[in-house]
């Protein structure tokens, strides 16, 4: 338990493994590479929002260790990693999030040239 937040720590999930470990072990990241294991979390969570975008949803970050999924209305789910995420996703948007969907292919050029362009103005 942790005894920050009294939270069970619980298996580092595959998509938080850093993708330098080829034996995949289900530990948990300390010292140096937790900075790397953040940095890599953060950029995940960046690209998702990008796609939930389209359907009203975005993530944030919750201590390293969780997700908080929220929706434009206010409603907001603790989602423990990405594969626990998408499925709460999906109920949130009352609807299947399709990854081929033609209209959501066609919002997300459009999305990464409003992130370069906010990147470009600083």
């Amino acid at each position: 338990m942790c005894i920050l937040c009294g939270e069970l720590v619980m298996n580092v999930h595959w998509t938080d493994q850093p993708t330098h470990d080829k034996e995949f072990k289900r530990t948990v990241v300390v010292g140096e590479l937790q900075r790397d294991r953040m940095r890599d979390r953060l950029r995940r969570a960046f690209y998702v929002n990008q796609i939930l975008s389209y359907y009203g949803l975005s993530l944030k970050d919750w201590g390293g260790s969780r997700y908080i999924l929220a929706d434009k209305k206010g409603r907001q789910e603790i989602v423990n990693d990405l594969g626990d995420m998408w499925p709460k996703a999906q109920q949130m948007a009352n609807g299947r999030l399709d990854p081929l969907d033609p209209g959501l292919l066609a919002y997300l050029p459009t999305c990464q040239a409003k992130t370069y362009r906010k990147a470009g103005a600083r």
